[in-house]
Formats: C-alpha cells, sequence, structure tokens
C-alpha cells in the first residue's frame, strides 16, 4: 500500500541530518518520499550554495523519489509562508505525512503551541506588543508566555520549532488530511558555527565549503559527489557576493513606491530601505543600515533579495499556483500519477508546460527563469543564461551524463 511521507527543505546543502530524517520516515512506514524544496535563493535571503539541481539530485540519491520545487516567492518568504507554500504542494503531490525536524521532538508539544497560536485575543495581544517596538517574534512570545505559560512560550524560542509550529498551522488551514511527524534534532543546533554533536549545521556546511576545508564526514557518500563535481565544475559554492554592485546598482534605480511594493514591507519601511540604499556602498552595510531591533537581520535580507529579483507583494500572495518537478528518484512516478489523478494543480515538467498555467502561474514561472540566470552569476565560474528553460528532470543517475 502506497504510503507518502513529504519533506520541505532547502539541503543548503545536504547532509547526514537530512538522510536521517528520510531513514526515519521509512522506518515509520513510507513507502514513498515527497520533498517540496526550495529554488536557487533560500530563506536567509542569500543564493543557496549549489544550484536547484544539483541539491535536488543529492536528494534523490540519498531516497527522496521526488523532488518538486517551492516557488521563489515562498522559498525567500518568512517562517509563516514558507510553510504554508511547501504544505500546500506536499497536499497537492498527495503526501499522506510530512517530516520534519525540532528541538522539541513532540508532536504534542509542538501542537499545544500551534493551536495556542489560533487563539482569539492572542493577535490583539501581540499588536500591543509590537506597538512597544519589539519584533514580531519576540511579541508574539511573550504573548503566549502572558496566555498560556512559560513552556509552550518556550518553543517559539528554537528556530526549529517554530517552523514545525508553522506546519502544524499549515496542515490545518489548508491540508487536514496530512498527518505531522517529528524527530528531535540532534548535533549542533541550527545556525550554529561549530560541529557540536557530530552533526554540523548547514551554515557551518556553509563556512566549511567557503573555505574550501573538508566536509566529507558530515555529507552522505552519494551527495558528496555531487557536492564535489559542482565544486572542481566550479559551480559551487555560491555566493551573492559576485553579484554585490550589480545589486547596489539595480536597488539603487528603485524610488520609494517599488519598495512599497516588496513583501513583507510595512509601517513606511520602505522609506527607511529607500534612505539606506542610497548611503550604502556594501550589502552588509545596507543590512546594518536598515536593520533595527523591530526587523530582524534575515527579514531585511529577505527584503533586499526580492527587491533584486523582482519578487512582489501581489506575487507573493496565496498558494503556489503549480507543482513543478525538479528530480525523480526511483518510486517518483508512483507519486507523479497519484497527483495527476487528485491534484488540481498543473504539474509542470518542462517549460513549454507554461501554457497549462494561468497568467499568475506564468508570470511566477519566468521569475524563475529570471531568478535562475541571475543565480547563474552567483556562481565562481559564471554561466550563461536559459538553462532553466531547457533543463531536463533529474535523476541520480543523469546527473552525470
Amino acid at each position: 500500500m502506497m504510503f507518502t511521507a513529504g519533506i520541505i527543505a532547502e539541503y543548503n546543502p545536504f547532509h547526514t541530518g537530512h538522510l536521517k530524517l528520510i531513514e526515519s520516515l521509512k522506518d515509520a512506514g513510507a513507502t514513498h518520499i515527497a520533498v517540496v524544496m526550495s529554488g536557487d535563493f533560500v530563506q536567509r535571503g542569500e543564493a543557496a550554495v549549489m544550484s536547484k539541481r544539483a541539491r535536488a539530485a543529492q536528494a534523490v540519491s540519498c531516497g527522496a523519489d521526488l523532488v518538486a520545487e517551492l516557488p521563489l516567492p515562498w522559498s525567500v518568504a518568512g517562517a509563516e509562508k514558507f510553510a504554508a507554500g511547501g504544505i500546500s504542494l506536499l497536499n497537492a503531490v498527495g503526501a499522506d505525512a510530512v517530516g520534519f525536524g525540532s528541538e522539541s521532538g513532540s508532536i504534542a508539544e509542538l501542537s499545544a503551541a500551534s493551536e495556542a497560536l489560533f487563539s482569539p485575543g492572542l493577535h490583539e495581544n501581540i499588536k500591543k506588543k509590537l506597538a512597544c517596538g519589539a519584533t514580531f517574534a519576540a511579541a508574539r512570545q511573550a504573548a503566549v508566555e502572558e496566555m498560556f505559560g512559560k513552556s509552550t512560550a518556550g518553543l517559539l524560542r528554537q528556530p526549529n520549532n517554530i517552523l514545525g509550529i508553522e506546519y502544524l498551522k499549515a496542515i490545518k488551514n489548508f491540508a487536514p488530511g496530512i498527518t505531522p511527524f517529528t524527530v528531535k534534532r540532534c548535533g549542533a543546533a541550527h545556525d550554529a558555527a561549530d560541529c557540536s554533536g557530530g552533526t554540523p549545521s548547514s551554515r557551518m556546511l556553509r563556512k566549511i565549503l567557503s573555505e574550501r576545508a573538508q566536509c566529507e564526514k558530515y555529507i552522505p557518500k552519494s551527495a558528496y559527489e555531487i557536492l564535489k563535481a559542482e565544486v572542481m565544475a566550479g559551480r559551487a559554492p555560491a555566493s551573492l557576493s559576485y553579484l554585490e554592485r550589480g545589486m547596489l546598482a539595480k536597488l539603487r534605480q528603485m524610488g520609494k513606491a517599488d519598495f512599497r511594493m516588496l513583501p513583507d514591507i510595512s509601517e513606511g519601511l520602505e522609506n527607511r530601505v529607500f534612505s539606506a540604499v542610497r548611503q550604502a556602498t556594501s550589502l552588509d552595510g545596507l543590512y546594518s543600515l536598515i536593520k533595527t531591533k523591530r526587523y530582524t537581520h534575515a527579514r531585511v535580507r529577505r527584503i533586499v533579495l526580492s527587491a533584486f529579483l523582482g519578487v512582489t507583494a501581489p506575487m507573493a500572495e496565496g498558494l503556489p499556483p503549480y507543482i513543478r518537478v525538479l528530480a525523480i528518484g526511483r518510486n517518483g512516478a508512483g507519486i507523479l500519477h497519484k497527483a495527476k489523478e487528485h491534484s488540481a494543480l498543473p504539474i509542470v515538467t518542462r517549460f513549454s508546460d507554461i501554457k497549462l498555467l494561468g497568467k499568475r502561474g506564468a508570470d511566477i514561472l519566468r521569475l524563475e527563469n529570471k531568478a535562475a540566470d541571475t543565480f547563474s552569476l552567483c556562481l565562481p565560474q559564471a554561466a550563461p543564461c536559459g538553462a532553466d528553460m531547457t533543463a531536463k528532470i533529474i535523476t541520480a543517475d543523469s546527473f552525470f551524463a
């Protein structure tokens, strides 16, 4: 009997912790693994360390059966929109369950926190604390502590718990038939700068890669072979630093009205961004000029990246309008067959499938193509335009063909 477990991921890059989650889902009874993965740019407001197709190849080489792309407006969004986009696509491909890592390791605890966030009166309490200058995360945590106690609020301090709670909210809103499953996160904390516990954070792996140091022991063998091939070919590690002055030039050409149209802009923030853009001479300097106690560094980076790539607030409204397949593993055909039978969303396997999409979907797919062309300039060895429009679906074997 087919039982599909879904994962929402960035795989930036794929490492042993990601493999553990896939194996845990199979041990729990999953016959098929479907992954919704960020494209060439990720939630931190940065370029992914490798192309989406290389990372998708890593995933299928390590047991994923299908990798679909989380479109750009959701992959560079905050946790709530990121989770909503991912869960909606897993629902569309027929996932029966969704698995994720968390610091808590308890669905019961995370579900209690998720239910707390739906409680009447919480929103008004959060608004009061926001008015005092707190960040949204701090305001929400304080409001939950007042209404539900320290234990529940404490779950909102840890990043994987926070994302897991957003997954549970999205399941309730968009996919009530999906069962959540969590494994306790082990090893280094999310974004930690060391390798405590034997398993590094993705941040630490990216640092190791940027320094051209060895990271083989932290990455499954098949995934490491793909990473090594990308590095040797000059296609990794990617970085926005290659585009720094180009980004600043593009931003200097934008007006306040342009910034006002970006996702996550509110309360006159466009004025601060406009002023900072005209003063900054580096990306780090720009982030520092915009950042305040109220606006986190991650939110600022996402806003800047959205401005550069052309993501607007209207594009990011609602849910992803199509399923775009990046890679297929051994059992991927079964997932696709189920999706074609049960999903109302069009399935994109090649660029010519754009004819299946409405205007909004076509606009987002074209935006994705442009973003891929931009990403090709983030590589150590810059590449020409057009690869995203001609690329075929990846398999673990075909990646090296």
